[in-house]
């Protein structure tokens, strides 16, 4: 008699999903920069930026689902991670900028000089290094995290109770990054970038570097979670989601686990915001703002909690839905995004993710679909 067969790491779904955002990451920059402007499939270089920002969504929403689908640890704070690695990349631009500014202190940022610093503060030193900015894109939110978690899982906050108190850090955040003393440019933030590693943020060629290494971030990070989830350790997340007092019972340290999925979590939603900010060409304090780690959920729910590719799916449908409703309807786009949170709740419990993975059965697909186990009743 065999026993269970494990779980396959990459499945027909994540390979599919795989291939769909490298191709993505390829193709979309390709076309904008080899085809000339007037060919039917030539990329403008409007959408290269906003599709870019989108797949630094996708990873943003990959992260949150990572905890929520697979560990029952409800974040409404992960908005903060991803600010924090936003502006650990803007720090790093902001001292490339070097002469070019607008008062041309070759140490001090514009808005320093205009607030009358004498002299740059000791946690910008090392920012003018990219190795040091990309350690800080990770160390930052990692440890964040690392901090938050250890405090609130070995205390036993669950639920509700926990989600509030992640809401409060990431608006706590928002208040002090708004406060000019921080040194971090108040509520008007960082902007004005140059350049990134020698190259001009600006350049096509630039912005098409950029896209890429984004859909090749939400690859690895894609695969590296699907590891994570399809290990032992995923399982034990899995029971620890669903029956959290019977798997301490059985001797597992619960808020190890609770605290490393976290801490991986909060570095990838890192990686997203440093990825993010050079293609949108700016990071204020606006990313801390709660709505945003909300809006974050949604996405992760609308898409299909607990199945990893579904969370990015949705990130990128409600984002691109969002781009194109707020041109047409502004007034009227809140109140549908809130209607479709409830659409899915009612009808679609496991979101786009399941909807398709019941077209794959239903068309004969032997494969089983690549989703957690759901919670007893």
């Amino acid at each position: 008699m065999t026993g269970p067969q494990p779980t396959p790491i990459l499945g027909r779904g994540s390979l599919l999903f795989l291939g769909i955002v490298l191709a993505t990451g390829i193709l979309v920059p390709s076309f904008n920069l080899f085809l000339p402007v007037g060919s039917a499939l030539h990329v403008p270089d409007y959408l290269v930026t906003l599709v870019g920002k989108y797949l630094c969504y996708a990873l943003l929403a990959l992260s949150v689902d990572l905890v929520w689908g697979f560990c029952g640890i409800l974040s409404l704070g992960h908005g903060a991670f991803f600010a924090l690695g936003g502006y650990a990349m803007g720090m790093y631009l902001m001292r490339q900028i070097g002469t070019r500014s607008v008062y041309g202190n070759p140490d001090l940022p514009d808005f320093m000089v205009f607030l009358n610093w004498k002299e740059l503060p000791w946690y910008w030193h090392g920012f003018e290094y990219f190795p040091f900015a990309a350690l800080m894109v990770l160390l930052a939110p990692g440890l964040l995290a690392f901090v938050f978690g250890w405090f609130a899982f070995r205390s036993r906050v669950t639920g509700v109770y926990l989600s509030i108190i992640t809401q409060a850090m990431t608006f706590a955040l928002l208040l002090a990054f708004f406060r000019n003393d921080m040194g971090f440019g108040g509520n008007n933030g960082l902007t004005d970038f140059k350049d990134i590693l020698g190259y001009p943020v600006q350049a096509p060629t630039t912005r098409g570097v950029l896209f890429f290494l984004s859909a090749l971030a939400l690859a690895l990070c894609f695969v590296t979670a699907r590891k994570i989830v399809s290990s032992k350790l995923g399982r034990i997340l899995v029971s620890i989601r669903d029956a959290e007092s019977r798997t301490r019972f059985l001797g597992y340290r619960v808020e190890h686990f609770k605290l490393f999925v976290f801490t991986v979590s909060a570095m990838m939603a890192g990686i997203a915001g440093a990825l993010y900010v050079p293609q949108v060409g700016i990071i204020n304090p606006s990313e801390f703002s709660p709505e945003n780690s909300i809006e974050t959920v949604i996405w992760t729910a609308f898409g299909g909690r607990g199945t990893l590719w579904g969370a990015a799916l949705g990130a990128v449908v409600i984002n691109a839905s969002k781009s194109w409703l707020t041109g047409v309807m502004p007034d009227a786009w809140l109140f549908m995004l809130g209607g479709l949170f409830i659409v899915v709740t009612l009808f679609m419990p496991k979101g786009l993710a399941g909807v398709l993975s019941g077209w794959r059965w239903q068309a004969g697909a032997k494969t089983p679909t690549e989703t957690v186990p759901q919670a007893a009743e």
